[in-house]
């Protein structure tokens, strides 16, 4: 049995799916909207945090206004309707409901435009996102390249060139293998049977044919296995320079030719990008291709930053370098982008992508529309902005409404509030939260008239809960059974749920686990938390 987004690192695998229904991309959709509204986004801690004061506050305010009441000479009546007036209109249900019904909404308005959110999380942490690192095959190109040049060495033909070329890379994933194996098959050359094949990944790949090794991949993949190509050199840059990407195929230790496959560049890259700047995000282009072929891509959308030739364990590391720096957002669509959309901040996958490369990010784009990516920041925004409004309006409504209930302004005014009024007031402050997150239904996350760079909210952490971050603990576990960026993103959700932890920084190549919390977690639930997972801490 083979299990959906299990990696085939070598030979070639034949399968047939066997299990349907429930892992359609419709009930996906059903049950990942199901669960961001379920989940709690981190900024809901600052209400839980809040509440934790507030209850018992109200409480004891309510005591004292019966008891202050009663010391001026009222009635026992009079003084507790004045406590129960302000116990009933300091129910916190408002301040419950400002974060899940927006988080609700927003997944849901998100679904509708085929912008999908693993968890809440994800919601509110893309808002705050600055630097956006974007693969290049199938992101902002089509994915679809086609053969453009066979350039073969004498004594071989062109269609004896692609015929073994397209024998080689027929079982190839990658989307430049496939654009080679289409064009042998739109020329009806036939292929033959190879034996040994391997893939290595972000280089070429290996096979045998008739006893002789083939390989086919490009220029640091060939030199790495020992063939000098300084002659071709001049005639690779060329190549790169018209925005193609050059493939050398070897045999034994003899080069056969060198073809050249291009891309089509998505018509709705260029605008991506423009929306991304609008909304003060930092675009970076990171491929495997040449830089001159990178370079013709970037200046073709409008980026000016491209890191080029970068293996799939580069791209992870650039995405923990800009992390230094910024909230990082990372958007691919491939099995050798996994490990870098489990590393960013929020991972981001092209619906058309790979199994694991959708398994590993937190947002989905099920039109695999690049322009979705500003979209989704935009949603993100909008929602955190509709918390904070809640939030905003929970906090105002309480700060007059407890005086009042009081009778502060009894002795002013005459102003008077019995506990039916107050149970009223408190059911409308609840009404017009649930409200006001419901207005976000008729939000266009494609509409850019509002688009500016992100400014500070009134209740960021920075602002709201400045001196409390500064009190930030750490706790290192050493964990063993993760083998892979899954096994990473698995033991984070299980001990970013331990009730505490802000953050869990997981690397499987360490065997490490680094929480970040704000108050004192035990390590007895942290391990449980890992067990649970199916992993053992050492």
């Amino acid at each position: 049995h083979v299990s959906g987004a299990t990696l085939n690192q070598s030979g070639v695998l034949t399968c047939r799916a066997t299990r349907v229904g429930e892992d359609t991309t419709f009930r996906q959709m059903v049950r990942l909207v199901s669960e961001v509204s379920s989940s709690k986004a981190p900024i809901a801690r600052v209400a839980d945090r809040v509440a934790a004061v507030f209850v018992p506050t109200v409480m004891t305010l309510a005591l004292l206004t019966t008891l202050i009441w009663l010391a001026v000479g009222e009635t026992v009546g009079f003084s507790l309707a004045r406590g129960i007036s302000v116990l009933v209109i300091s129910c916190p249900c408002a301040l419950g409901l400002a974060t899940p019904v927006a988080v609700m909404v927003g997944s849901g308005v998100g679904a509708k435009h085929g912008i999908l959110f693993k968890n809440a999380s994800a919601l509110e942490a893309l808002g705050s996102v600055k630097t956006v690192l974007l693969d290049k095959t199938g992101t902002l190109t089509v994915g679809k390249p086609r053969v453009t040049d066979l350039l073969p060495l004498a004594p071989i033909s062109p269609e004896e060139l692609l015929t073994k070329a397209a024998s080689l890379e027929a079982a190839s994933e990658h989307p430049l293998g496939r654009a080679v194996a289409r064009e042998a098959e739109a020329r009806s050359l036939p292929l033959f049977a190879v034996t040994d094949f391997r893939i290595h990944v972000g280089g070429g790949l290996h096979a045998v044919a008739d006893g002789k090794k083939l390989s086919c991949g490009n220029r640091r993949f060939m030199e790495e296995n020992g063939l000098d190509l300084t002659p071709y050199i001049a005639e690779e840059e060329r190549l790169s320079r018209e925005g193609k990407t050059p493939l050398f195929l070897r045999e034994d230790q003899r080069l056969l030719g060198i073809l050249a496959v291009a891309d089509t560049v998505r018509p709705e890259s260029a605008a991506a990008i423009r929306a991304m700047k609008a909304l003060g995000l930092t675009p970076i282009l990171l491929t495997g291709d040449h830089p001159h072929t990178a370079r013709v891509i970037a200046d073709a959308i409008g980026i000016e930053e491209v890191h080029a030739g970068v293996l799939p364990t580069d791209k992870e590391r650039l995405v923990r370098q800009k992390q230094k720096e910024h909230r990082t957002l990372m958007v691919g669509d491939g099995i050798n982008d996994a490990p870098a959309l489990t590393r960013a901040d929020v991972g981001m996958a092209i619906g058309a992508g790979t199994d694991i490369a959708i398994d590993s990010a937190d947002v989905v784009l099920v039109n695999s529309d690049p322009r979705d990516v500003a979209a989704a920041v935009r949603l993100s925004r909008a929602t955190l902005k509709n918390i904070h409004q809640n939030l905003f309006w929970a906090f105002f409504y309480n700060l007059l409404g407890i005086p009042l209930a009081a009778g502060v302004f009894i002795p002013l005014f005459g102003w008077e509030m019995s506990p039916m009024f107050g149970a009223g007031a408190m059911s409308l402050s609840s009404l017009f939260v649930v409200t006001n997150a419901l207005r976000l239904r008729r939000f266009s996350p494609q509409n850019d008239r509002h688009d500016k760079p992100l400014s500070t909210p009134l209740f960021s952490k920075t602002n709201f809960l400045k001196k409390k971050e500064k009190r930030f603990m750490n706790t290192a576990l050493r964990i063993d059974g993760m083998m892979c960026p899954h096994c990473e993103a698995r033991v984070k959700k299980a001990l970013e749920a331990v009730h505490g932890v802000s953050e869990a920084v997981v690397s499987h190549t360490d065997g490490t686990a680094v929480i970040t919390h704000t108050e004192k977690v035990s390590q007895k639930a942290l391990t449980k938390a890992v067990t649970a997972a199916g992993y053992t801490v050492l």
